[in-house]
């Protein structure tokens, strides 16, 4: 059924989709003064008049704002097809930070294509997402292919745990009526050869740690042996939670039991494609990996829950680093937790071992929580499952992918919860190289067109599945 062309994408998407790559709509939680500004908001306009410039029979174009929030984009279609129900498809315009220096001739906000991939902030994470749903309802329409009623729903909070999306699916709630279909535009793809169905998503905490024993800094030479070091009791606090040696999270809330399916799956994944986590990472010679085979390396991405150090704050770059002992230290502790555990009750279970029985009665203060629960897909209907590999099989010529994914998407966790009985696919062109988060973040156009395609053969089989 493949309907849409890598020159069509060129021809409709692409000049405006390197435009919004341009634009520094970094998320709240890196752009406090977001609203001042206005990247936000020149992303959702610049979205918003490429959607109304679609041809498309009965849609309707909004952007809802609600105060103090980020605004979202919704397009609504009218349904080509008998029945009520609805599919969303889902999307995020804004964006994490650069992170740091790209490559040679690389930037964040300076979009460049080589060959068929193109390179900045936001682009596969996840700018393509508003074109990839259009553009298939345009086809769809283009060649008399029925689809249901459908709501694109573009937010702009995602990276930061999507805090606004709650308030607006309040909003929504009459608007979007009886969804049966959801399709997130937001997950990965172990390669791009097919279309990888994700099973499961991890959930995902942060809080910033402060350990604090002055008021201000003193010379080492005269604190250091009587006043204790911030980074030591630092070092002590996180002992608690994960095994210096292993990695290994030691807090039993933190931890789950992974499901005989998603055993088996790995399994599979790893005998069709070897080590296929490994392969994807840039290691540095010599480095040991975690996990004993590559089965486990899939479930350490995906059920195991981890802990990073994302930040430090209160620590001096080299080059002015001077003989002090510093009176603070903060870090940005960021957990992945298990989908099936609870966000909530891990921060709850967090708190104590973070606070209590303190070494050396420091100070220690919990700041900037975001949290977000994890995800695992509920059964596929047959007809779906049936959809998913045909869908593959016309844009890729391979079946459908299905495995479980180390990020986070708290917004399919809320739905979820909202309408228990809806069917789920979430998917993506995050595949290997995609560098959503680091460096040299890009999108292989190949793939999105692919993906544009499989959307297209979803939305069909459930227009005809009632």
């Amino acid at each position: 059924m493949p309907t849409l062309t890598l020159a069509d994408f060129e021809r409709d998407a692409l000049p405006t989709l390197t435009t919004y790559a341009a634009i520094k709509c970094l998320s709240p939680m890196y752009d406090a003064q977001w609203v001042q500004h206005g990247y936000i908001d020149q992303a959702v306009e610049l979205l918003s008049d490429w959607a109304l410039a679609r041809k498309l029979a009965n849609f309707d174009v909004e952007i809802r704002r609600i105060d103090h929030r980020t605004p979202v984009l919704v397009v609504t279609v009218a349904a080509t097809a008998p029945g009520d129900g609805t599919a969303v498809l889902y999307g995020h315009l804004d964006k994490q930070p650069p992170l740091g220096d790209w490559s040679e001739g690389l930037a964040a906000f300076e979009p460049v294509r080589r060959g068929d991939r193109v390179y900045a902030r936001g682009i596969a994470d996840d700018g393509y997402s508003t074109f990839s749903a259009l553009l298939a309802l345009e086809a769809m329409e283009a060649n008399a292919i029925p689809h249901s009623r459908c709501v694109v729903l573009i937010e702009a909070s995602e990276e930061s745990g999507s805090p606004d999306l709650e308030a607006y699916l309040d909003q929504l709630r009459d608007h979007l009526g009886q969804v049966e279909l959801m399709i997130c535009l937001d997950s990965g793809a172990l390669t791009y050869d097919r279309l990888w169905v994700t099973t499961s998503l991890r959930g995902v905490l942060n809080v910033d740690v402060t350990v604090s024993v002055l008021e201000q800094g003193q010379h080492s030479g005269s604190a250091s042996g009587v006043v204790p070091s911030t980074f030591r009791i630092l070092r002590q606090l996180l002992d608690r939670v994960e095994d210096p040696q292993t990695g290994e999270i030691l807090v039993p809330a933190l931890n789950s039991v992974i499901p005989e399916a998603e055993r088996a799956a790995a399994a599979a994944t790893a005998a069709e494609f070897g080590d296929i986590i490994a392969r994807e990472l840039p290691t540095l010679e010599g480095v040991e990996l975690m996990g004993a085979s590559a089965e486990e390396r899939i479930l350490r991405r995906t059920w195991y829950p981890t802990l990073s150090i994302v930040g430090i704050g209160g620590v001096p770059a080299p080059e002015i680093a001077g003989n002090v002992l510093r009176p603070s230290t903060t870090a940005v502790l960021s957990f992945r937790l298990p989908p099936n555990v609870d966000a909530a009750t891990a921060r709850d279970a967090l708190i104590p071992l973070l606070t209590t029985d303190v070494p050396s009665s420091a100070h220690v203060a919990l700041d900037s929580w975001s949290i977000g629960s994890g995800w695992a897909t509920p059964p596929i209907a047959p007809w779906l499952r049936t959809a998913l590999d045909a869908a593959s099989e016309d844009a890729f010529g391979h079946v459908a992918g299905y495995t479980g994914e180390g990020g986070s998407i708290p917004f399919l966790a809320s739905l979820g919860q909202r309408y228990p009985d809806v069917q789920f696919v979430a998917t993506g062109v995050l595949g290997p190289q995609s560098n959503a988060h680091g460096i040299d973040e890009m999108l292989d156009l190949p793939m999105a067109v692919g993906v544009t395609n499989s959307v297209i053969t979803v939305l069909g089989a459930y227009a005809t599945s009632r």
